[in-house]
């Protein structure tokens, strides 16, 4: 079994929740603003709420190796909530949740899983703070090219 990974991020966006909302709910978008997405694309649209849309995604981290799993939409608030599974080079759940308050969206990203690579798995725990070092800034760098992009 990989080891198992849960973090939290939190970003704080000068634009309306729906902007956000848009930004993100856009998947297939992200390599062209997020700079640790190498590729994104959609397999499955899922329903007209986006219900079981799958998507893959390529992560490049900047201490240079690359992770790629497929992330499938189970639940669908638009635009406060969206929650699903990934399954691939990282195994578990995530969760997107936007609050607004006055013209200020506040983006929490919930995010607990389990390495799958061999190499990952091979090395356990030994890489743990190197693995949240890469989290944090790959989720950082997203943050703020999100600030960008709906300013």
């Amino acid at each position: 079994m990989g080891t198992p990974y849960r973090f939290l991020t939190t970003w704080l966006i000068e634009a309306p929740r729906q902007d956000v909302w848009n930004v993100l709910a856009d998947v297939e978008a992200w390599p062209g603003w997020w700079p640790a997405v190498a590729a994104a694309r959609e397999l499955d649209p899922g329903d007209g709420r986006r219900v079981g849309s799958r998507y893959r995604v390529r992560w490049k981290a900047p201490v240079g190796y690359a992770v790629e799993f497929d992330f499938t939409v189970h639940q669908v608030d638009e635009p406060r909530r969206m929650a699903g599974r990934s399954s691939g080079d990282l195994e578990g759940a995530g969760v997107w949740r936007l609050f607004e308050e006055n013209g200020v969206t506040a983006v929490t990203y919930e995010w607990q899983v389990i390495t799958t690579k061999p190499w990952m798995k091979a090395l356990g725990p030994l890489p743990r703070p190197l693995f949240r070092l890469s989290h944090h800034r790959v989720m950082a760098g997203g943050g703020e090219a999100l600030k960008r992009l709906v300013a």
